[in-house]
């Protein structure tokens, strides 16, 4: 089970709320630090959010945040949300390099038939039997690593930001890094 979400970044905010709802509350789309959990906020009366602020929602007083009104819907993620999402991830894949690295050391198999590493776009059976080779010699330290040894990979850092958007904008039968 993964940790509850601390903190999270704002994607947009609408001060009037969802345009064609009808109801006139501010709200504002978040993705979560750790698990990359698509949210809705409502602020405080009186707060106005920006584009990539940083806000606590955690179990203890929250400063900016009223309160949680639940999960985001894909289907109401708005373009601009869409757009600093992938800004965001591609932040914290830098941020956290080692720890996406160390996934493609212990990546496993899910079935017979299917890998983990094969649910990243562009890498197939072939790849994916390059990497397991490769990880046997030694482990991979970043992405740099992963692909000096095995240079027919696609850029695995540009994968694992793909896998993380398909994640949260479509509904996945087996998710690697989104809850």
């Amino acid at each position: 089970m993964k940790e509850k979400e601390e903190f999270a970044l704002i994607l947009d905010y609408l001060p009037y709320g969802y345009p064609l709802e009808g109801k006139m509350v501010p709200i504002a789309q978040a993705i979560g630090e750790k698990n990359f959990t698509l949210l809705q906020l409502i602020p405080r009366r009186g707060i106005t959010l920006q584009l990539k602020e940083k806000v606590y929602i955690g179990d203890g007083k929250r400063d900016k945040i009223y309160y949680i009104l639940g999960r985001l819907p894909r289907e109401k993620l708005t373009e601009t949300a869409k757009m600093q999402m992938q800004e965001y991830i591609e932040e914290i894949i830098k941020k956290r390099e080692k720890h996406f690295v160390e996934f493609f050391n212990i990546a496993e198999a899910i079935n017979t038939r299917l890998h983990q590493l094969e649910l990243f776009q562009g890498f197939g059976k072939k790849h994916m039997k390059e990497i397991l080779e490769a990880r046997k010699k030694s482990a991979f330290k970043s992405f740099e690593d992963i692909k000096t040894r095995i240079p027919s990979l696609p850029d695995p850092a540009n994968a694992v930001k793909k896998r993380i958007i398909q994640e949260l904008t479509n509904i996945e039968r087996h998710n690697l890094f989104v809850r």
